[in-house]
């Protein structure tokens, strides 16, 4: 796949389709089932972004897509880029449904709800500092919280209402957020470097942390009783937040 003119710097998966993001701001649709794969090119991350006041053009190395993200049930999909912006893009459209710009810095960090597929949240950079969920059928933003680091990833919990956000600069650390009052719950400190991925385990409950201090910690965030577990299989449904609850982390 060798039709990207610049670095490609994001990936995600949506059945068959692999849609790849790139400095040049462009997104590329692969069908990986044929060999002619390039079946769509999304442009909406451009050098060129006006406002009635001003218009900014932005150097073409500021333009890359460096978070990407399916929604869970496939209908939408999130990029986030240099230029502050993140834009929906609905499964079979070549232009933005939404486009979203409260950030003042990158959005590496995109997830998007487990049980709410419509619902987004983002992170952005140094310069924003801010995690933000966003309803993408209406394209309002629900709620903002300012952290104290640049926010580099996000996961959501698939047991609990929680969210899970990794940082970097200033204190290089996780923080557990209950949903949707993103209320903290706790920080988890003991990276020395920027948090640069979080990965969730099959069974819903520990969080990988890789960090530029060239470490991968193993977080136990959302254990389970017994009790909880066969409610939950009964039920389909998610239990209460962990917020009050006694856990184990290490």
């Amino acid at each position: 796949m060798g039709d990207h003119q610049n670095r490609v710097s994001s990936l995600s998966w949506n059945a068959y389709i692999l849609s790849s993001g790139s400095r040049s701001g462009q997104i590329f649709h692969h069908d990986v089932r044929v060999a002619d794969h390039h079946v769509a090119t999304l442009q909406g991350h451009t050098q060129v972004r006006a406002s009635p006041v001003v218009v900014v053009v932005w150097p073409r190395d500021v333009l890359e897509v460096c978070g990407l993200k399916w929604s869970t049930d496939g209908r939408l999909l999130a990029s986030g880029a240099n230029d502050n912006q993140v834009i929906i893009w609905e499964k079979t459209a070549t232009s933005p449904l939404h486009t979203f710009t409260a950030h003042q810095s990158a959005i590496k960090a995109l997830a998007w709800s487990p049980w709410q597929s419509n619902i987004l949240a983002t992170g952005g950079g140094m310069a924003d500092r801010t995690i933000r969920l966003w309803n993408c059928s209406t394209g309002l933003c629900l709620k903002d919280i300012t952290t104290t680091s640049q926010v580099s990833s996000i996961l959501w919990s698939t047991h609990y209402k929680e969210i899970i956000s990794g940082h970097g600069f200033s204190n290089n650390h996780l923080t557990i957020w209950k949903y949707p009052s993103m209320a903290k719950v706790v920080d988890l400190t003991g990276h020395t470097g920027r948090v640069l991925e979080l990965c969730l385990s099959p069974d819903g409950q520990v969080v990988a942390s890789a960090a530029a201090d060239e470490t991968i910690r193993m977080w136990k965030c959302w254990a389970m009783d017994k009790k909880d577990k066969k409610q939950t299989d009964a039920s389909k449904n998610h239990p209460i937040s962990a917020l009050a609850r006694a856990r184990t982390i290490r």
